[in-house]
Parts: C-alpha cells; structure tokens; sequence
C-alpha cells in the first residue's frame, strides 16, 4: 500500500475513539469519555499518572492491534474529538451519588465493572446503570463500598452503635438520619460535629460514619489552611471530614457554610487570557473536636452536634476495623433498607428551621420509626444558641436589655442610638471599659444584629430593620410568651 493509500494516525486513533466511546459536555463546557456501556467518565484533557482517558485510549489501541502512536497524533485527535463533542447534548457527571429515572437515586460503589445501587421507591438493587442516565466521575478519593446485604431487618444499624460511642439514643438517631441524608443527592445536610472529652473516640467515630459512604479508604482530613484548597478537597469527594478542629476563623466558618448549602466557585482558567471555569459544590460535611471556640450563628445553624463518651473498655485499633470491616456490608444494607422506608414516609415539613430540608427527613424517620429525630434536632439547635450566646458578649447584652421590655413591646432607634444604649448596658454603673471586638460604628453594630436575627429570634427578640425619611431604624421586639435571659455574663 502506497503511503497515499494510508489513513493518518490521528484518523485511526479518532476513528477507533469514536467506535469505542461515547463522548458528550456537561454544562461548564469540559468534555467527557465514556466507554460504551461502562456508567464512568474521564475528563478527555485529563493528565492524571493513573486511569486518564488518554492511558485508556493508548491502551486498547496496543491491545487491538492498531499500533502504539506518538504524543502529537494522539493530542491532534483529541483536539477533533473535543471540537466535535462541544456540540453533543449536555450531560451532569456525578461524584458517589446521583439522581436517576422515575424519582430513583444511584451510590457508585466505586467497582470496577461500574456496578451500582439503584435506590427506588419500592426498594433498591444493583445494578449498572445505564450511561445516558448516571455518569459518574470518580477520583482518587473514590472509595470502594462493598456489596449490601439486602433484607437486613435493621441488624446493621445496632451493629454500628454498639462500634461507636455515641451518648445517647438522641445521638444515634440523628446520625442515622445524617447517613440518610447522605444518600441524596439534592437533600443538604447540616455538619455533624463529633465532640466529647478526650478518648471518647471521636476521630474513630468520624471514620465510621465517613466510611459507610465512601468506603474503607475514606478517612479524616486536617482542615487546608486556606478556602481554595478547600474546595479543591471538597469537589474531589462525596463527603468531606476535617478532623480535630481547635480554631474556626471567620474565613473557615463561612467556606463550610457554603458547602453544607451549596455555592459556585469561579476562576480564571489557566493559560488563558480571558477563559473562566466553574466549580459548583454542595456536599456532605463532617468535623471532629473537642472545642472549636466560639461558633457564628450562621454556621450553628448548618451544624449536628453529635456527642460521644469515653468507652468502658478499651479495644486494640486492629480488632476495632477488623470488626467493621466485617459488618460494613450489613450496615450499608440497614442503611439503604431504611432509606427506602423513610423516602416512603409522609410527614409535614417544619416551616420554622433553617434546613427545612434535613429537617422534614427527621419527620420522616420518625413517621417510619418513632424515633423522635426531629426533637432530637431541635434540641441540638437549641444547644447550639445557647453556645453562640455563650460566645458572644453583644448577644447577651441584647438579651439582658431586651429582658427589661414588656411582653410584645417594640423599641424603635437608629443604629448609632442602639450602639450607645447597648454600651451603656454593657458597662453598667461602674462603666467598665468595652470589650474587644465590640461594635465601633452604627454599621458595625447593624451587621453584626443581622447575623445573629436567628439566634435572638430562638430566645423571644426578633431584630428587624427598615427606612424612614429620616433615615434608617432598628426595630427590637419581645415577641409574646418569650423567655427572659436574666443571666448576664458580664
């Protein structure tokens, strides 16, 4: 055959992509390889040491026959191969779990034959789903689950009690509804934070429940000191667990609530000019501690305080995950068993809660069990307030002042008349200095009411604000029936 007559390797290679997989974008523009009939995807431009597309391409062309080729037709028929998929229908690629046909829901169990549990609401099975409904995107934090074991009748969830040390009942069951809540892919769920003395094995615990959903791989992770590697750890995996936090600054606190609720982060690509990229992130989060000092209202509200207590008798690390090991199969089974129950579960969604969505899967455990999750969680909230007024002098001073109104009574100022009058209850006769930190300004003080409107609405003084001529107020009411805060810490 004359050189002619030749195809040029990057038609060979493009021909042979193009027979073998299936290529499509998703919304951000990145374009995916999906070998035909397999759920996973693999970025194309993708240049990981180990499962990128362009390995997998290299290799079934050796394996097939048609030769090994260099650098420059292999990337020449990536560049046509990515050309022609930007104008294929957009497609979602998913991390672990993904919404599916017909109100059903998919956990990747990380296989290598791409088989996964397809949770429905009769029930659920495995299966490998097909590619135009689930494409999952797995990485290097992408455990492996193993089988579930079906028709459990509840055996796995006793067995992963009796391994962690969780308090009480009303801690155990709002672990099991957070597991639940893991498992879907558009319900957000507030953080549970392990905290206990020392040696209630809370990092232990932690790893428990993290590897439930993310396999025997899934492990805690020290806090990235800065917001982009953050998010760099948080968009690489299902679940994200920091262990062992001391100290929560305001930069940390306000990058885990975006992440419990879900925000979008957007960067200049590189070697570009003007070219941007999204990052889009919202998943389950999970922190560890003893004391992580004084919390802010808005990330109380996203939080699940679980505690723990120091075990009786002592095991070795080695028989501890040997045991888990073991039952992890039965637990994952108990756990999707109880999944299908609680989807199935009518209940009212309480209208009073921040995350109305975890909170109506509380009244849904409790309607399939009898738990009694949705108290539990409302009384973990109310703990919470307590700890954020405990933390801030402003919030107890508010409360000490509002203490002193008649019931339903509204106070009406400008913000610089709040800031002197709060002073001056805060210094009392004796007119000791102001403590650092305090409010400088009337603006100061203004931002400082808005965050904490939900912690002082839970104690009975709701803070609002409007405009007038004259020009903006402050409104303070002692709503009816509200508790007073006599206690002053001051």
């Amino acid at each position: 055959m004359s050189d002619d007559d030749k195809n040029p390797a990057r038609e060979v290679i493009t021909d042979y992509a193009q027979a073998h997989f299936r290529y499509f974008r998703t919304a951000d523009g990145t374009v995916y390889a999906q070998r035909n009939g397999h759920p996973v995807a693999r970025p194309i431009r993708s240049q990981g040491t180990t499962g990128s597309h362009r390995q997998e391409l290299m290799v079934g062309l050796y394996r097939d026959g048609l030769g090994v080729f260099n650098g420059t037709a292999l990337k020449e028929a990536l560049d046509l191969i990515e050309a022609l998929a930007l104008s294929e229908d957009v497609q979602p690629v998913y991390i672990r779990v993904a919404p599916g046909f017909d109100g059903a829901t998919w956990l990747d169990l990380g296989r290598a034959d791409g088989q996964s549990v397809r949770i429905h609401p009769t029930g659920w099975d495995i299966a490998v789903p097909d590619p135009r409904e689930v494409c999952w995107r797995r990485t290097q934090l992408t455990g492996e689950l193993p089988m579930p074991v079906k028709n459990t009748d509840g055996k796995g969830i006793d067995l992963l009690m009796r391994l962690c040390n969780f308090a009480n009942a009303e801690t155990e069951c709002l672990a099991i509804a957070w597991l639940i809540g893991c498992l879907g892919p558009s319900v957000p769920v507030p953080a549970p934070f392990l905290t206990g003395p020392q040696g209630a094995g809370k990092s232990t615990g932690g790893r428990m429940l993290v590897r439930i959903v993310e396999g025997m791989t899934g492990d805690l992770r020290r806090a990235p000191k800065d917001e982009e590697n953050l998010i760099a750890a948080v968009a690489a995996g299902w679940v994200t667990a920091l262990d062992n936090l001391s100290h929560m600054s305001p930069d940390l606190s306000d990058a885990m609530c975006c992440i419990v609720t879900g925000a979008e982060n957007v960067k200049r690509a590189l070697f570009t000019d003007g070219d941007v990229f999204r990052v889009g992130y919202r998943r389950p989060l999970l922190l560890t501690g003893i004391d992580v000092g004084v919390i802010r209202p808005d990330l109380a509200e996203r939080l699940l305080p679980l505690r723990l207590e120091r075990p009786q008798v002592r095991r070795t690390e080695d028989e501890l995950w040997t045991e888990y090991a073991e039952v992890l199969p039965v637990v994952l089974g108990s756990i999707l068993d109880l999944t299908v129950k609680v989807r199935a579960a009518e209940a009212e969604t309480p209208t009073d809660l921040r995350m109305a969505d975890f909170a109506h899967l509380c009244a849904q455990l409790d309607a399939a069990t009898g738990l009694g999750a949705l108290t539990a969680y409302r009384a973990s909230l109310d703990d919470l307030n307590d700890d954020v007024i405990e933390g801030d002098l402003l919030a107890q001073t508010v409360l000490a002042y509002a203490a002193g109104l008649e019931t339903g009574a509204e106070q009406r100022m400008t913000s610089t008349e709040w800031l002197h009058c709060l002073s001056r209850v805060y210094t009392g006769d004796d007119f000791r200095p102001l403590p650092k930190g305090w409010p400088t300004t009337g603006k100061v003080l203004s931002d400082r009411l808005k965050r904490l409107q939900p912690t002082l609405a839970a104690r009975g003084v709701l803070i609002d604000s409007g405009r007038t001529r004259e020009g903006r107020y402050i409104v303070m009411t002692r709503t009816l029936g509200a508790p007073s805060h006599e206690q002053q810490a001051f």
